[in-house]
């Protein structure tokens, strides 16, 4: 009797030939142009480029927050083409994680209020020892009940780290997560987020412009003219990185 053939388990994210175009006729801007990437479970990558060669456009299309022109994007085994709006919302609140470079924490609440969130905002009712777990896998047991405004920029960036993975999500973006941090801050969030995909197999997807912060990543995708340029695997490290970057750039 022959055996069943395994269907393939999929990525947490899937593009398949991934184009938005913004605007009509003679001043329509292509932002990626058939765009093909998977980011498989466990893995760190950098996303890296020139100005205007289409990172940011390449995450909000990745995370469900702006829709391809063309082509397909798919989370955790779901096409986000076939949901209207409101199940897209659903599944990036479920599925999906951000972290910013501002941070974006409401100062009205406490570290833990902020961590609680997007639980809050989905109708369950936080679970103080899941809270309190989340904030000590970045540190920050012992800030719980501080404000924004009482605690340090690297602090923060990890408040937010921690409200991005409350809900468990099968992949993490960071746009540019070190941008607002000094060197020292940076290589501290740098590996926190490296040891949650080491320790936990968490998918981590990383826009940034520094060659130090991609370093850490498993593999660095290069974007220009919105398609992909090249990508360098098996933890380049920053001076090969910077190399390349630099070409393209002269390039650009």
């Amino acid at each position: 009797m022959p055996h069943p053939v395994p269907h393939p388990v999929p990525h947490p994210v899937e593009l398949r030939a991934v184009s938005r175009r913004y605007g009509t006729g003679e001043r329509a801007v292509t932002a990626l142009d058939q765009v093909t990437l998977d980011f498989a479970e466990g893995t760190m990558t950098a996303v890296m480029g020139p100005s205007g060669s289409g990172k940011s456009t390449l995450l909000h299309c990745a995370a469900g927050l702006d829709r391809p022109t063309a082509g397909r994007v798919v989370i955790g085994g779901t096409e986000t083409g076939e949901l209207d709006e409101t199940a897209l919302t659903l599944l990036r609140r479920e599925r999906i994680g951000f972290v910013f470079q501002s941070f974006n924490l409401v100062s009205a609440l406490t570290a833990e209020q902020n961590v609680a969130l997007p639980l809050r905002l989905a109708g369950h009712r936080p679970d103080p020892a899941q809270v309190a777990a989340a904030l000590a896998e970045v540190g920050l047991a012992d800030r719980a009940g501080h404000r924004p405004d009482r605690l340090s920029g690297g602090q923060q960036q990890r408040v937010a780290i921690a409200r991005a993975l409350i809900t468990r999500p099968a992949v993490l973006f960071a746009d540019e997560p070190t941008g607002a941090l000094d060197i020292t801050t940076s290589r501290t969030v740098l590996g926190l987020l490296r040891g949650l995909v080491d320790r936990h197999r968490q998918t981590l997807v990383m826009v940034t412009h520094d060659p130090a912060a991609a370093g850490w990543a498993d593999r660095v995708v290069f974007l220009a003219d919105g398609r992909i340029a090249d990508e360098m695997a098996d933890r380049p490290g920053a001076a090969a990185i910077a190399s390349r970057m630099s070409v393209l750039e002269a390039a650009a």
